[in-house]
C-alpha cells in the first residue's frame, strides 16, 4: 500500500512519522513535484493540482481538515484536477466539535453576560453594572448543522438559550428549532440575537452575511463567524456596526489571513479577532480516523465522510 502525503505547512514529517505508526505496512512518502508515481491513497492539505490530475490508480484522497471548499474550488476552477471516480474523504470532527462548541459558547455566553462591555469598561476605569440580556429573548441562530454545526447548536442549547438551526435539507435536534431550505432562511434569521456561522462554503453560502442578513437580525444583534471568510461581506458588517444594527462581532475566518495589519478589523470596535484557531486539526485523533478508514477501504468496507463534490460539502 502506497501512501502519497502532501501539506504546504512544512509540517510532514510530523505527519509522516506518526502515520508510520499507525499505518506500519504502507510506504509513506511526500509528494515532491515531478513526482507521478503511482499511489494507493492521498493524505493532503491543499495540495496543487500536479499532484492528484491525470494520478491512475488511487482509491482515495483524504483531506485533512473538515472544510473542503479549497480542494472543490480547484476542481471548479481547473476541471479534472481531482481524478474521476475517486473518493474525496473529509475529516469527521476528530475533536474539532468539542473545540469548536468550547469557542462558540465562549462568544455567545461573553455577550449574554455583556463581558465584552465590562472590557471596554475596564479600560476606561468605569465602574457599573450592566444587566445582562434577557435570556428568554436571546435567539441564537446556528447557520449549519453539520457534525460541528449539530454539536455547537446542542450545547448552547443546554444553557437554556432558545436555539435555531438552518441546514440546507429538514434535520431534527433535541432542543433546537430547526430550518431548511432557502425557504425557511428569512424565518430562521428573523428576530435573531446571535448568528453564528458553521456553513460549509459553496457557490450557494458566498457571502451569506450581508446586509441583508443583518437586517432581519433583532438590533443590537452579535455576529460569530468561524467558517469562511468569503461568507462575510465585510463592508456590510463595517456599516451594521457603524449603524447600530450590529452590536458586535466575533470573527475568526477571514477573506486574506493572516489579516492584513491595515485592515480596518484591527481597529474597528468591538470585533473581536482570533487567528483562525476556533477548530484545530489534532494530530493524533486525525491520524486515527485516517488509518481506521484506509483498512476499511483495503477491506473493500464503506466509509462515511465522502464529499459530494458537486455540493462542495
Amino acid at each position: 500500500m502506497k501512501i502519497l502525503f502532501y501539506s504546504p505547512l512544512n509540517e510532514a514529517a510530523v505527519w509522516l512519522h506518526d502515520l508510520a505508526r499507525a499505518l506500519p505496512d504502507a510506504d509513506l512518502r511526500e509528494w515532491q513535484p515531478g513526482d507521478h508515481a503511482p499511489a494507493d491513497f492521498a493524505i493532503v492539505w491543499r495540495p496543487p493540482r500536479e499532484m492528484l490530475a491525470s494520478r491512475d490508480g488511487l482509491r482515495a484522497i483524504f483531506n485533512l481538515g473538515a472544510g473542503v471548499d479549497a480542494i472543490v474550488a480547484l476542481e471548479r476552477e481547473q476541471p479534472g484536477t481531482l481524478p474521476p471516480n475517486v473518493p474525496l474523504i473529509r475529516l469527521e470532527d476528530t475533536g474539532m466539535g468539542a473545540q469548536m462548541a468550547e469557542y462558540a459558547t465562549h462568544a455567545v455566553l461573553r455577550y449574554l453576560r455583556r463581558f465584552d462591555e465590562y472590557e471596554m469598561q475596564q479600560r476606561e476605569r468605569r465602574w457599573k453594572v450592566i444587566d445582562p440580556h434577557p435570556r428568554a429573548t436571546f435567539t441564537v441562530g446556528v447557520l449549519g448543522l453539520g457534525v460541528l454545526g449539530t454539536q455547537v447548536a446542542q450545547t448552547l442549547a443546554s444553557f437554556g438559550l432558545p436555539v435555531r438551526g438552518y441546514s440546507r435539507s429538514a434535520k431534527q435536534i433535541d432542543g433546537v428549532t430547526t430550518f431548511a431550505g432557502q425557504a425557511q432562511f428569512d424565518a430562521f434569521v428573523d428576530g435573531a440575537k446571535v448568528l453564528v456561522n458553521l456553513l460549509p462554503h459553496t457557490p450557494d453560502t458566498e457571502g451569506v452575511l450581508n446586509a441583508r442578513t443583518f437586517a432581519k437580525l433583532a438590533r443590537g444583534a452579535y455576529l460569530i463567524n468561524v467558517a469562511r471568510g468569503a461568507h462575510l461581506v465585510e463592508a456590510d458588517l463595517l456599516a451594521a456596526l457603524a449603524s447600530g444594527q450590529l452590536a458586535a462581532a466575533t470573527l475568526d475566518v477571514f477573506h486574506q489571513e493572516p489579516l492584513p495589519a491595515d485592515h480596518p478589523f484591527w481597529h474597528t470596535p468591538r470585533i473581536t479577532i482570533t487567528p483562525h484557531a476556533s477548530a484545530l486539526t489534532l494530530r493524533d485523533e486525525s491520524i486515527a480516523q485516517v488509518a481506521s478508514k484506509v483498512r476499511a477501504l483495503m477491506r473493500g468496507e464503506p466509509v462515511s465522510g465522502i464529499v459530494q463534490v458537486e455540493r462542495g460539502y
